[in-house]
């Protein structure tokens, strides 16, 4: 048996992991896999670089960020498998809340008209010259702030200028919401639910609204760690896609959700937890039927897309990140492992795409595509803004965000 220790954060997308172990997937293939819990996404990269860990639940940006020189630590990491896709939200104060619907109807599968409401507000307080809005991210190189960003800007709103962005561990935005310390923040359940639920705050809109079946965690190691452990991390891959199956199927929702409640993962009760797994919102309403809140296996949510490792990037330099060159992009391609992915599933027959990238936001509804076995179907992976990325043409993307 060989010994795994994976560090992991208390959410609700850490449930691959999490049930790889529960449920025997990993011992399956020879795994004696050792979760520990983390506080924070700055102490999980810093533990991961300096070997503390083998892997990681990770923020989808983090090995790009790795890679590219912005952390502490010179190691280099991989990312061979995506942990699902969706599962964060933007969830806002009551006040605010209550100024957005006092503008402007919205919903939460609607992130435009949400932004807009949104808009609104930002432009009434700007010319009453009084404080400016301030939303929490999880982490600076995170999808939350990504997205977030990129939400705001596609809605009129500055990111950098009529909006203060901060960092917080998910664990305290409910409190620092409560005490209006931040007027809203991004982030990944079960911590917008449990501000609803504690009559903190709202559910404003979702990722899914924001970019439908876009990545959110992946699957991290050290580069070097990896090419010791080929047969390792073969083993691995399979034990968490079969793990991504059975989280899929909505007959172990129950049993999900008592996995994730256990006081050593999320500690949370399962009434908590249970929204986001069957897509339905505390604030009263439901997405729309084209929409999954957090997707664990369906429409490839567990294969490690360049093109969406790209997508990050163009944001990291539209926020200042780094610097756009050839170079970084090419270190960007190289941070996402479809090759790692598709070599330890295609010989179970596993539909596995083609190729490993694809123009995103291209896909208005579910569509079957070529694959390297047998038939899958990728979308809806529309931007709100109706926008495409083709990442063949990154430099015209990037400069048409200027």
């Amino acid at each position: 048996m060989i010994e795994l220790t994976a560090g992991f954060m208390p959410l609700t997308d850490s449930a691959i992991l999490l049930a790889a172990k529960e449920k025997g997937f990993a011992e399956e293939e020879g795994i004696a896999l050792e979760l520990v819990r983390e506080n924070s996404w700055a102490n999980m990269r810093d533990r991961l670089a300096i070997g503390h860990f083998d892997i990681a639940h990770a923020l989808a940006p983090m090995p790009l960020a790795a890679n590219l020189g912005l952390t502490p630590f010179d190691t280099k990491l991989i990312a061979p498998m995506a942990l699902g896709s969706g599962g964060n939200a933007i969830t806002v104060s009551n006040s605010l809340y209550e100024a957005m619907s006092s503008k402007a109807q919205f919903s939460v599968s609607d992130a435009a008209a949400a932004g807009g409401a949104l808009r609104l507000v930002v432009e009434q307080l700007k010319h009453g010259a009084k404080k400016t809005l301030h939303f929490a991210v999880v982490h600076p190189h995170s999808v939350h702030n990504y997205e977030l960003r990129y939400w705001l800007a596609g809605c009129g709103i500055d990111p950098d200028v009529d909006i203060e962005i901060v960092v917080l561990p998910p664990q305290l935005m409910a409190d620092a919401l409560a005490a209006g310390q931040i007027d809203g923040y991004c982030v990944g359940e079960p911590w917008n639910t449990i501000a609803v639920s504690r009559g903190v705050g709202k559910i404003a809109t979702v990722k899914a609204a924001i970019w439908a079946s876009s990545p959110e965690k992946v699957l991290a190691m050290r580069a070097n760690w990896a090419a010791e452990n080929e047969q390792t991390v073969t083993c691995l891959v399979r034990a968490l896609y079969k793990a991504s199956l059975w989280c899929a199927d909505k007959a172990n929702v129950s049993a999900l959700c008592r996995i994730l409640a256990k006081p050593e993962y999320l500690n949370q009760s399962a009434d908590i937890i249970e929204p986001a797994l069957t897509g339905s919102i505390l604030n009263g309403a439901s997405l729309n039927s084209g929409l999954a809140f957090f997707e664990p296996h369906a429409r490839a949510a567990t294969f490690p897309w360049r093109s969406q490792a790209l997508w990050i990037y163009s944001q990291m330099v539209r926020a200042g990140h780094v610097a756009h060159d050839s170079s970084n992009k090419q270190i960007v391609h190289d941070s996402f492992r479809p090759d790692i992915y598709r070599a330890a599933l295609t010989p179970l027959g596993v539909a596995v795409p083609a190729a490993n990238s694809k123009v995103e936001g291209g896909l208005l509804e579910t569509t079957a595509v070529g694959v390297s076995a047998q038939s899958l179907f990728l979308g809806p992976d529309g931007f709100f803004d109706g926008t495409v990325f083709d990442p063949d043409k990154m430099d015209d993307y990037i400069a048409a965000q200027k």
